[in-house]
């Protein structure tokens, strides 16, 4: 068995786990009250526009937002776009509720073009459709689930891109970090299975950027300190 060095981590453990943050009982109840939370999405599927203030802008997604470290300085960084991002569990979205409020307010800016919201990503075509009109897609760092049977849980597997083509724009992108070799290279095929183009890609994204400017997450960081490479791409609904 091998013996890992202080610090280091299992990534298939280090993935299981990040799923199961512990539990905030403050989570709940600031939510209710954010005026950027909300609590009933699928009241909101095919007008999700209607809820900005500026409903003109374009509309983009993050898929899993975790703590809302990427979302909220993405966000603040693009007040023309208007962003929703969603994840499945309380205390990520409050802890993700507290970082949007702090990156705004260190801005001097209102979270007017940011919305997030709790729902289980696999049921996503339940509350978004064409009249969203979503222009692009952020998946960063996703549960790889590698094992056989769980692997349509995948945020980029086929099955799951199907649904997104269902509320994609025309020439939609979708944007995907990965720190998983093997979830990478299952991705490519299927992408190209569900009818994406890929226009770019890289498996060493510090080394050759594939972005305009790339956001660095928290789990960026932490696999990049380890000397994993990063991988990415950008994929295009084919016409």
């Amino acid at each position: 068995m091998q013996t890992k060095k202080k610090g280091e981590y299992d990534i298939e453990t280090y993935h299981i786990t990040k799923m199961r943050i512990r539990y905030k009982k403050w989570a709940r109840p600031e939510l209710e009250t954010s005026k950027f939370y909300e609590d009933e999405p699928e009241k909101w599927k095919g007008k999700w526009k209607e809820h900005y203030k500026n409903p003109e802008k374009p509309f983009m997604l993050e898929l899993g937002c975790g703590k809302g470290n990427f979302i909220s300085q993405l966000a603040v960084e693009n007040q023309n776009i208007n962003y929703l991002a969603i994840d499945l569990v309380d205390a990520m979205l409050g802890l993700a509720k507290r970082n949007i409020e702090a990156t705004y307010k260190e801005n001097n800016l209102e979270p007017e073009n940011v919305l997030i919201t709790r729902f289980d990503i696999e049921r996503i075509n339940l509350i978004l459709d064409k009249k969203d009109n979503v222009q692009r897609i952020y998946i960063n760092f996703c549960n790889p689930w590698p094992r056989g049977k769980h692997r349509k849980k995948r945020l980029t597997h086929t099955r799951q891109l199907e649904k997104y083509k269902e509320f994609l724009s025309e020439n939609a992108e979708i944007y995907f970090k990965t720190d998983d070799d093997e979830l990478f290279e299952a991705s490519l095929t299927y992408f190209e299975e569900s009818g994406f183009k890929i226009m770019k890609k890289t498996y060493n994204l510090h080394e050759e950027p594939i972005f305009e400017k790339n956001i660095e997450t928290e789990h960026e960081k932490m696999f990049s300190e380890q000397g994993i490479k990063i991988k990415a791409l950008i994929a295009k609904i084919e016409k």
